[in-house]
């Protein structure tokens, strides 16, 4: 199972922010609740969070005056503010700063975690395709030399099946959308880009098939999942 995700929230009306961290985690987020930008800036410098949910409008730190101290100090770490207001020179000014959602009050919690889970999943992709290197099952993939290996016998990939098989890797055990693989591949998602993507995934089955704990299946609708046995942390 994996760490526990967490969040720093920061909402000065304390009945929100009590319901947002109690259902936070209930959801599995270990969550920590502070009043204020300041106190938000000192348990951000204290330790270590996945995300950042800010309220715009606190008591002695706004919102954006937190959003640049922790971009100061971390350019990595998301940033989603929370604000009553609607006004478009608030929202640019919060992804001038370097927001990476914007979430308007009233909203649903649900909806909270949905954006907390995209965000998440958008930087997992992100850190896993800084990687050249994949362990695949028993399969070893150098995206850099374009090689596929396994024990002694190692394959040289073409250039699109080593940039599939590395969008399947970023996405290991989740869903590659379809028209996110064509169109960063293809450019294109047109119909006979898609069916020569269909040719390519059955040649990386083909590379794939004598470990039989690795497969790529086919998610209609969606796209395609790379199945592997999991990698320990």
């Amino acid at each position: 199972m994996d760490e526990k995700k967490k969040i720093l929230l920061c909402e000065d009306d304390e009945n929100l922010g009590m319901l947002l961290r109690e259902y936070l985690q209930a959801k599995g987020y270990e969550t920590t609740l502070c009043p204020d930008g300041e106190a938000g800036y000192r348990a951000f410098m204290r330790d270590k969070f996945d995300i950042c949910v800010l309220d715009v409008m606190m008591p002695k730190k706004d919102g954006f005056s937190l959003a640049k101290d922790i971009r100061l100090n971390s350019e990595e770490t998301p940033i989603i503010f929370l604000t009553a207001k609607t006004l478009k020179d608030d929202i640019l000014e919060g992804f001038k700063i370097g927001a990476d959602d914007y979430i308007t009050k009233p909203f649903s919690m649900e909806e909270l975690t949905m954006r907390i889970e995209a965000i998440l999943r958008r930087m997992r992709v992100r850190k896993n395709r800084d990687r050249s290197v994949y362990q695949i099952g028993s399969y070893t993939f150098d995206t850099q030399k374009q090689t596929l290996t396994r024990g002694d016998v190692s394959e040289k990939l073409t250039t699109k099946e080593s940039e599939l098989l590395g969008l399947l890797c970023a996405n290991m055990n989740d869903i590659l959308q379809r028209e996110f693989a064509l169109k960063t591949i293809w450019i294109d998602d047109n119909y006979f880009n898609a069916r020569s993507m269909d040719v390519y995934i059955t040649k990386l089955r083909k590379h794939l098939k004598e470990d039989p704990s690795v497969e790529i299946i086919n998610i209609h609708g969606k796209g395609y999942k790379l199945i592997t046995p999991e990698e320990d942390e």
